[in-house]
């Protein structure tokens, strides 16, 4: 299956030829890779004349098309005609070396799956339960003879019987799922939402709608909403076999006050895109948990170092809430190229 692989950036051109290294290393090769710099300076296209890469071609877009969701929809436009299968990978990133082997192969082998999403395997923190250990169930989830360690807004979500009723990569009915990635036991798990540092796309998907225009800007949960309104063209999948490191580099970040006020509204975005008509139940523990999270990043400012980050992303929060009583976000199902 002929691939193109996307990466869009922004100031970070140490991490990108890291990733493109890794890239090259790959047991299987992507047929087009296409760079679409959003960088004010030069120094991006610079590190990529000095370093050669098949395939690629290279996009430097003006303030137009600046934005992850903005070069995103770029890219795709660019994309050669006899392609199959659109790949997304943050720049942070770097690949196992069967990555492509392995995502390529899952759409291969069953035709109903539209999307596939990688895991990072430098963030995993399961481990094998052990035979006849307790486990507290409020501070602990088993899944797949697997363990994973809650960490402290999950133990409190289930103490107060906030959690998720379903498994990792499903949302319910009232939205915030559990963030806790799945095993690397080589499994395949159907999920609702892919990650944006890591996903893939048949491109009959992108014939049909795009990233919507609402997440223009940082674009947090982008990747989100497109995952859900690409079910309607099959389903979506994490494989445990397609394998990456996410560095997390703190460059091109918006500040905690906007970070804050985006986790709620687009939050609230996604979770009315996935259910438009929820119930008074739904809606109660969509508030509750949204409070909840905000107050415990409230309280970071006495337990972390970082005082006025917490404090700033709390209160975005707060106004991100707030500002749903007044403005909510409207909601577009279909969005086109």
């Amino acid at each position: 299956m002929r691939f193109t692989l996307i990466i869009c950036t922004y100031m970070r051109p140490n991490p990108l030829l890291r990733l493109l290294q890794s890239v090259q290393g790959q047991t299987l090769y992507p047929d087009e890779i296409l760079i679409v710099d959003g960088s004010t300076n030069d120094e991006t296209e610079i590190i990529l004349t000095q370093n050669y890469f098949d395939n690629l071609n290279y996009f430097r877009v003006s303030s137009e098309h600046r934005g992850l969701t903005k070069q995103r929809n770029y890219g795709i436009a660019r994309v050669g005609t006899a392609m199959e299968i659109i790949c997304f990978l943050d720049d942070d990133t770097v690949l196992e070396q069967r990555y492509f082997e392995e995502l390529i192969k899952t759409f291969a082998d069953n035709e109903t799956i539209s999307g596939v999403g990688g895991v990072a395997i430098n963030e995993n923190n399961w481990i094998l339960a052990e035979p006849n250990k307790y486990y507290n169930k409020y501070h602990y989830f088993q899944f797949d003879e697997f363990v994973y360690k809650e960490g402290q807004r999950n133990v409190v979500r289930n103490y107060l019987g906030l959690q998720s009723n379903l498994g990792p990569g499903r949302m319910p009915d009232y939205s915030h799922g559990k963030t806790c990635g799945f095993p690397l036991n080589t499994k395949i798990y159907k999920v609702d939402l892919l990650i944006g540092m890591s996903f893939a796309f048949r491109k009959k998907v992108f014939d049909s709608i795009h990233f919507s225009s609402y997440f223009e800007g940082y674009g947090l949960y982008e990747d989100a909403d497109f995952s859900i309104r690409a079910l309607q063209f099959g389903s979506n999948v994490i494989n445990t076999k397609v394998q990456l490191n996410h560095y997390h580099d703190p460059s091109g970040r918006p500040n905690q006050y906007q970070y804050g006020k985006m986790v709620v509204r687009n939050g609230w975005y996604v979770w009315r895109t996935k259910n438009r008509k929820p119930s008074f139940d739904a809606k109660m523990k969509w508030h509750s948990i949204t409070i909840l999270l905000t107050l415990i990043r409230l309280s970071n400012i006495f337990t972390t170092k970082k005082q006025k980050e917490a404090f700033t992303e709390a209160f975005g929060r707060t106004v991100g809430w707030l500002s749903l009583i007044f403005n909510k976000p409207k909601i577009n199902m279909k969005e086109k190229l």
